[in-house]
């Protein structure tokens, strides 16, 4: 499957954004889906991830209550709608996909086989 990203700009502390990912492929409704991001001079790390079933979402703390993770099965994309936006949200956000089984959801980078090719979001104070 290969996975293009998009959605990411500049904008102000509070504001809201949500980036998108399209997929490619025949059985993206097999595959568990996945935000992770990486701000300059860190390592990446998980944002969120949703399963197979629409129900199953997880996330980061540090994201939690002002992320949402979603899918569309028909139109092969999944979201990351972002509100209240932080300074320390900017970072490179990527997407990710794994086949996984329904009652399987990763949470790691090492649980994901494929990336997006990442998407910049800026956030000013």
């Amino acid at each position: 499957v290969q996975l293009q990203a998009s959605g990411g700009g500049l904008v102000q502390a509070g504001a809201s954004l949500t980036l998108s990912c399209a997929a490619s492929g025949r059985t993206f409704e097999r595959y568990s889906l996945g935000w992770f991001r990486q701000a300059p001079g860190k390592e990446r790390e998980f944002v969120a991830s949703i399963g197979r079933r629409s129900s199953d979402t997880y996330y980061a703390d540090s994201v939690k209550g002002r992320f949402t993770i979603s899918r569309d099965n028909a139109k092969k994309t999944v979201d990351l709608g972002m509100n209240s936006l932080k300074p320390e949200d900017t970072a490179v956000y990527y997407c990710a996909a794994k086949h996984t089984i329904v009652t399987f959801t990763p949470t790691t980078q090492h649980g994901f086989d494929y990336w997006g090719q990442g998407t910049q979001v800026t956030v000013s104070s």
